[in-house]
């Protein structure tokens, strides 16, 4: 077995070396003749090529295709990074959009409040709201101007459209402003156009309720309602919003000012009402007796003389 397999090894070596010498040969010799520059040559290979190149696609199906899918993947992976740049792009613009939205609406906001027609004799300063009470229970709002810029307390402040409330608690650069829907505000108003005089009553709620009416039969849901003037807290003639009826048939205002927005208000600077020294002097007299009056004094009565 072992010299059998010695002898196999002996005539499969030559083999080899005579097949590699005649390949070598074989490729030298083409490339030769490749490389002879005659037009008879010339004739002889272009006939080689018509023959024998196609013929050969099915041995070039697998080259082609490899090129093929190298090619694809190559585009697959520019998609990507497009795809990528996009939606990067994307959000950005999304971005750039919520920005524009913003300053659209801060802008229209603004020019509300530039359009809003007051009387001559009011004044006003444009500030913004730095924050709310957020409490069920109170009502408020701060906003970024003070003493220093002449708020006084009891002042009206409106959004675009309507009134919001009024100054309560001035400090150097900032004020606390009660809103209308605050439990402690108390508007005294006006309804267009019967004329009937009532008094708007916080309750903490969205549409406060309408009391003290003169004569409700005249007033119906859709009439305008304004501040009256009385008591020379509110300058007459703002706009609070419109009549209103709830399911259960009580009368309240739906307010004109956008209590669910309010980044800028405008602080009325009402010149010829009575400022407010205190927040008590909204609802109590001004002067107040300290004490009883004393009783006018008695004279004893006279006793007759002896005698």
């Amino acid at each position: 077995m072992a010299s059998d397999r010695n002898s196999s090894d002996d005539f499969a070596t030559p083999l080899k070396r005579l097949l590699l010498a005649v390949l070598v040969i074989v490729l030298v010799g083409i490339f030769l003749v490749w490389r002879i520059d005659s037009p008879r040559m010339e004739r002889i290979r272009a006939q080689v090529i018509d023959r024998v190149v196609p013929n050969m696609d099915w041995a070039m199906a697998p080259v082609t295709g490899t090129i093929n899918l190298f090619r694809d993947l190559q585009s697959y992976q520019r998609l990507a990074q497009q795809n990528d740049e996009l939606r990067r792009e994307l959000r950005q613009m999304t971005a750039w959009k919520e920005a524009a939205l913003q300053l659209e609406q801060e802008n229209a906001r603004l020019r509300d409040l530039n359009n809003v027609r007051l009387d001559p004799q009011l004044t006003y300063i444009t500030a913004v709201v730095l924050a709310d009470s957020g409490s069920p229970f109170r009502q408020s709002a701060l906003i970024n101007v003070g003493s220093r810029d002449g708020i006084v307390d009891g002042w009206a402040t409106m959004d675009g459209i309507g009134l919001v409330g009024r100054v309560s608690g001035v400090g150097n650069n900032t004020s606390r402003v009660i809103l209308l829907t605050d439990a402690t505000s108390r508007i005294p108003a006006e309804i267009q156009p019967s004329g009937q005089r009532a008094l708007i009553t916080g309750d903490n709620t969205g549409a406060p309720p309408i009391d003290f009416l003169e004569n409700p039969d005249m007033v119906r849901p859709g009439d305008r309602i304004v501040t009256s003037g009385d008591g020379e807290v509110f300058p007459p003639g703002l706009l609070i919003g419109e009549v209103a009826q709830d399911p259960g048939g009580r009368l309240r205002v739906r307010l004109a000012a956008d209590y669910e927005r309010l980044e800028f208000l405008r602080v009325l600077r009402d010149h010829g009402a009575r400022r407010v020294s205190t927040p008590s002097g909204l609802i109590l007299p001004e002067n107040l007796p300290d004490t009883a009056p004393e009783p006018a004094p008695v004279d004893p009565p006279e006793t007759a003389s002896d005698g």
